[in-house]
């Protein structure tokens, strides 16, 4: 009997969705996004990764490995991370506005550590010149690296039954 297995396309995209929207939300409420609201999107992801290994567990009757449930939970977590940087790319282009406010809290942050208005400066030039690149290397390193971590919580807190009999041996591609 072959299995329907949801795949980490649609899986990716569904989370991808939900954090794009959650996204949108926080920044049109005019909430803080320096305060507790920034691991709000960040504890999605991870409950979805977790949840997407885990309901592939179930769907193919738990008969896999541990290196099988990181495999689907990493790739899910793949696909959000490029939703997610095209989503900050297309939300930078349209809300400019954005960059500005991000680069004054660096500028009350610098303040606090008591730097000079040279040194102040200097560092507002270079987020200014690399924002960009800031947000879409922090969006790729941090989203892989809790990716990678939610994907092997979530290998491990499935259950595994690799010993049953297998009907497609090839479970790594789903």
């Amino acid at each position: 009997m072959q299995q329907n297995v949801t795949s980490t396309t649609t899986k990716g995209i569904v989370i991808g969705l939900i954090l794009v929207i959650l996204g949108l939300a926080i920044y049109f409420a005019n909430l803080d996004i320096n305060g507790p609201i920034k691991w709000v999107g960040y504890v999605v992801f991870i409950g979805g990764i977790i949840w997407s290994v885990m309901s592939y567990g179930k769907q193919i009757s738990y008969n896999a490995t541990f290196g099988n449930y990181f495999s689907h939970g990493f790739k899910v977590a793949a696909i959000v991370t490029v939703i997610l940087i095209i989503y900050v790319v297309i939300f930078n282009l349209l809300f400019p506005d954005f960059k500005e406010m991000a680069i004054e809290e660096a500028r009350k942050s610098m303040m606090k550590k008591n730097l000079t208005p040279d040194q102040i400066n200097q560092g507002l030039d270079v987020t200014r010149k690399f924002f960009m690149v800031f947000v879409i290397g922090g969006t790729l390193i941090g989203y892989l690296l809790f990716g990678a971590i939610s994907a092997l919580i979530g290998a491990a807190v499935t259950k595994k039954e690799p010993n049953k009999i297998v009907e497609d041996i090839n479970q790594i591609g789903q």
